[in-house]
């Protein structure tokens, strides 16, 4: 059995009272996925995370995968554990019908894919390469790739990787050399290698669906002349069945610092003459196409973030129950640690943050159905800004803050924590990849300044804030008085900043940038206040009124906490974002010494 418990309570009550779901369900092509079912499927899906995933997570984190001949292997209880994922339909859940999906609400995929991370993040992984294999499929592929290569994706039958990274390009993704000769039949013949692909090789599946950028020979330099193309591990024939192996391997598999079941690999594309690929989209357009499943992805990691955090979050609770250590002023005994005022102090820091990050997650992933679903075309369109505004605030906020809880977790532990069979260690290892995934945090917070404020004429961001700043007339009463005062001055906080940061693109662009982390740290903590505060108030409301009054009593204070204790901070940060970058430079390069 794993100690993982699945926070069905707390996602019922962010679906209830945090989002509107029952609006989710009555978008177009949502009516059949209301209330009810959703909790049917939260519900088995929290079984699967308790009892199948999460006794994997140890094992797997202990065994880890390994190259043998050319194979790698999984740890023990993966291959099981990815069957009864897939026999349960669980990676279909959000995938359209039409390729034997069950068309469910994205809000609906992320409560489900929160509790598998959560259970396993190692095991998460592979499926969530897969769900953006899909989307960027779905979105640019040909009829006929469409036709060959998505049920089997959708089923979870075969997997999908997303190939960018060459070891001599990181985050420079136009840097790649990898080359896609065009064969005169449709077909490329790709070369190169390409390292840090996650489950790019495996036996879980029959099949790996490798989703690869390269440069065909006409292209121009840089982004503008990378290409997508669709590289199969086995080729596909006609009828469905798998064909020949294509000329695409791993090499090696990197050593990692945590995450140590999810296999890591370095492949090599064509070492026997080329490997044979079919275009995505069109030539020189592979950016646009990848950044379909990027973008996907990077609403992915940042549920990473919040599902270790929660983990983490768990595992120090429980510790805190158990451990006796120290007596605390005017008890008879030994105290357990949670009584003692400092690990009380950073419990709830971790359960405020926990909750603030569920917040903003699921706030995005609604403005994200309703931006696919919504019938009004002015509403799809605000709503895709919104979650454009929110998807670096989810990456960067939430891994950041994820790494941030899974340490205090560690510190709750004391020098337990520092070893590894109580587990707690785990939990930061794995957490320390997601501020570097997808786009390392500093690229999310550029992307934020750069492209996301200004997007619609800066439209989403101003709606944003604005609904912020209108909670403001629900927050009256003593009992939400320092959550309206917080909150008020870290929305005005962030409306200056966002100002300054406007202003600043245009005439000092090095000067937007240094405040940009900054600022992407600001925007989720005042976010995250929001969400908590749109709880509090529901929370007030159905006090006495037959639910769980303890429950929702602890929302109330969790929110108050928040705002006390972590909320100024957004405020606080104006003077940092504002400060200009003439510090960063006052020292030259060659002089950053010690």
């Amino acid at each position: 059995m794993s100690d993982y418990t699945a926070p069905l309570r707390d996602l019922r009550f962010v679906f209830a009272n945090v989002i509107d779901y029952p609006a989710v369900a009555k978008l177009p092509g949502y009516e059949d996925a209301g209330p009810d079912l959703v909790d049917s499927v939260l519900d088995e899906a929290a079984k699967l995370a308790q009892n199948v995933i999460g006794p994997t997570n140890v094992t797997g984190d202990r065994q880890g995968s390994r190259l043998e001949n050319g194979v790698v292997r999984t740890p023990d209880g993966f291959k099981n554990a990815y069957a009864k994922f897939v026999e349960g339909g669980w990676n279909g859940l959000v995938s359209s019908p039409d390729h034997g999906g069950q068309g469910l609400p994205f809000t609906v995929g992320m409560a489900v894919m929160e509790m598998v991370t959560s259970a396993n993040m190692a095991f998460s992984l592979c499926p969530l390469l897969s769900v953006g294999a899909i989307e960027a499929l779905g979105t640019h592929a040909s009829d006929a790739l469409k036709e060959k290569y998505l049920a089997k994706l959708v089923s979870g039958e075969w997997t999908g990787t997303m190939n960018l990274t060459e070891p001599h390009a990181g985050s420079d993704v136009g840097a790649l050399k990898s080359r896609a000769i065009p064969q005169g039949d449709g077909t490329y013949k790709i070369t190169g290698t390409k390292i840090f692909i996650t489950y790019g090789e495996h036996d879980l599946a029959d099949n790996i669906i490798h989703l690869v950028l390269a440069r065909t020979p006409d292209g121009p330099a840089g982004t503008k002349g990378i290409s997508l193309f669709l590289v199969p591990k086995f080729f596909v024939n006609d009828d469905g069945s798998l064909g020949a192996r294509n000329d695409a391997r791993c090499v090696s598999l990197e050593h990692k610092l945590g995450i140590h079941a999810s296999p890591t690999a370095v492949m090599s594309f064509g070492d026997n003459g080329g490997a044979t690929g079919w275009l995505i989209g069109e030539e020189n357009k592979g950016m646009s196409c990848m950044f379909t499943m990027m973008n996907h992805a990077r609403l992915w990691v940042g549920l990473e973030g919040l599902a270790i955090a929660d983990r983490a979050y768990q595992k120090a609770l429980q510790y805190a129950r158990d451990r006796k250590q120290g007596r605390r002023p005017g008890a008879k005994g030994d105290s357990a640690i949670i009584e003692h005022p400092d690990v009380r102090r950073m419990l709830m820091t971790m359960k405020a943050q926990v909750e603030a990050m569920r917040g903003v997650v699921y706030t995005a992933a609604e403005a994200y159905d309703i931006a696919k679903h919504h019938a009004d075309a002015d509403t799809r369109a605000l709503n895709q800004g919104i979650v454009d505004l929110l998807t670096p605030v989810v990456k960067g906020w939430c891994t950041d803050t994820g790494v941030e809880i899974a340490s205090t977790g560690l510190q709750i532990h004391g020098g337990m924590g520092f070893i590894e069979e109580t587990g707690a260690a785990q939990h930061y290892r794995d957490a320390r990849i997601a501020p570097i995934y997808e786009g390392t945090n500093g690229i999310q917070a550029l992307d934020l300044i750069g492209r996301k404020l200004g997007q619609q004429g800066g439209k989403p961001a101003d709606s944003f804030l604005a609904r912020m700043k209108a909670l403001d007339k629900d927050l009256v009463g003593p009992e939400l008085a320092s959550v309206r005062t917080s909150l008020a001055d870290g929305v005005a906080a962030l409306a200056s900043a966002t100002q300054w940061i406007r202003e600043s693109l245009a005439k000092d662009a090095d000067a937007a940038a240094a405040g940009a982390t900054n600022y992407l740290k600001m925007f989720g903590v005042v976010a995250g206040g929001y969400t908590l505060a749109k709880g509090a108030v529901a929370a007030r409301s159905a006090l006495g009124k037959g639910g769980d009054d303890a429950f929702l009593k602890a929302k109330i204070a969790t929110a108050c906490f928040y705002a006390e204790q972590i909320l100024p901070q957004a405020a606080a940060l104006l003077g940092p974002v504002t400060r200009g970058a003439a510090l960063l430079y006052a020292i030259p390069a060659d002089e950053l010494r010690i």
